[in-house]
């Protein structure tokens, strides 16, 4: 007995001992990742019969943060049946479009091929790649022959993207290319970061899409505040993720799931999110109070509600909330008096309410003072509801920093 007792007192001296002494080599540091880039996919019709022979989609994205080790995100979450993607590359890409250098591949658990699940999405393996911050970046994916019944996209890229026939994933250049302008099973890029890199994420409708912007000039606002943010090195850790959709709603679905429906997988699930800017529900009001056809009738405070809805989620997650007013649409086809009643309540609402963690007033910078409810001149893109480029350069260049601060 005294022999397994003294056994026992010098076991316990050594566990002291080690939970005592000092580490001689510290744990590494775990993975810290940070969208760069996003777009947020919804169903379309396989119009283009992609799938009935092999393919290339080579699609352009514009990134905020830049880094030296990257990762794709691609979506089947609208397919109806399993996506074969045969392989896939990442590659700089100059002003002009053209890739510069040799393509990285990309894997899949270490595999060049994936098979994603109809509802799924799925993240690549890390790959060294090293690109700078607003830089265009373009991803290669080979979609070999197989039955695609409906695609999981964003339709409205601003970017001319290409599809070969068969596998260019490694070529440099195309022949022949037929253009597009949409991101098809592209969901995101994630970039490496350090642990005080964090995402802003833009959220709305066609207005935080960009809608009318011009192509291939990343003109939309969240576009001119990611160069505002990359131009001043306190912001520059922080990236831009643009979740609008063109037609999107707050309470139904129309263009994509509403905004209700797809919070939690176009904001609360990205990877490093601190911020979202909330700018949706011109669309809801205005098919709402449509002077020729009504339909799906709100209120304003059914819109407070869906609002105070997604904020509370986000707070939920840690997350701060920017509420951005509705600019004007005096004049677009939808528009009515009782819509503008509508749209003033609702922006009164969001300049007063003590939930969000912070306002922009896109209404107050983009409204002619001698035209209420109106665009400034300089502002319109010539439908009343868009702004042109000169507009959405007056939105991104309105916002104050500081809202990224706390």
């Amino acid at each position: 007995m005294p022999q397994n007792r003294n056994s026992l007192l010098a076991l316990c001296l050594l566990l002291s001992l080690i939970s005592i002494a000092p580490r001689t080599a510290s744990a590494a540091s775990p993975e810290h990742w940070v969208g760069t880039w996003a777009a947020s996919p919804y169903s379309a019709p396989n119009r283009d019969q992609l799938g009935a022979s092999d393919l290339t989609l080579r699609q352009i994205v514009h990134v905020s943060l830049g880094g030296s080790t990257a990762r794709i995100v691609l979506s089947n979450e609208f397919g109806l049946t399993p996506l074969t993607i045969g392989s896939a590359s990442l590659a700089l890409t100059s002003p002009d479009g053209a890739i510069t250098g040799a393509p990285t591949p990309i894997t899949f658990s270490g595999r060049p091929s994936v098979i994603i699940p109809p509802g799924a999405m799925i993240v690549s393996d890390p790959a060294a790649f090293k690109f700078p911050p607003l830089s265009n970046l373009t991803v290669s994916l080979f979609v070999p022959s197989q039955p695609i019944q409906q695609l999981s996209q964003h339709g409205f890229a601003a970017e001319t993207n290409f599809i070969v026939p068969g596998n260019a994933v490694t070529a440099t250049t195309l022949t022949t290319p037929k253009e597009f302008a949409s991101w098809i099973f592209l969901k995101g890029i994630d970039v490496e970061a350090d642990k005080d890199a964090a995402t802003i994420v833009t959220f709305g409708d066609s207005i935080t899409d960009g809608a009318l912007s011009t192509r291939n000039a990343n003109a939309r606002w969240p576009d001119v505040l990611s160069r505002r943010l990359q131009a001043d090195k306190k912001y520059a850790n922080l990236g831009i993720l643009n979740q609008g959709i063109g037609g999107n709603r707050v309470l139904h679905d129309t263009t994509g799931p509403s905004a209700l429906a797809r919070f939690d997988r176009d904001v609360i699930a990205q990877p490093g999110v601190k911020y979202v800017v909330l700018m949706e529900s011109i669309n809801d009001i205005g098919h709402a109070t449509d002077p020729q056809k009504p339909y799906d009738v709100i209120t304003a405070e059914d819109l407070i509600a869906g609002f105070t809805q997604l904020i509370t989620r986000a707070h939920t997650h840690n997350l701060k909330v920017i509420g951005a007013t509705l600019t004007p649409y005096v004049g677009a086809k939808y528009q009515s008096p009782a819509g503008e009643t509508m749209r003033q309540a609702v922006n009164n609402w969001l300049r007063t309410t003590p939930l969000l963690d912070g306002v922009i007033d896109f209404d107050k910078v983009t409204t002619d003072p001698a035209h209420p409810g109106v665009y400034l001149p300089t502002v319109d893109s010539g439908d009343h509801l868009h702004p042109a480029d000169a507009g959405y350069k007056i939105m991104g260049e309105s916002i104050d920093l500081k809202l990224f601060s706390k």
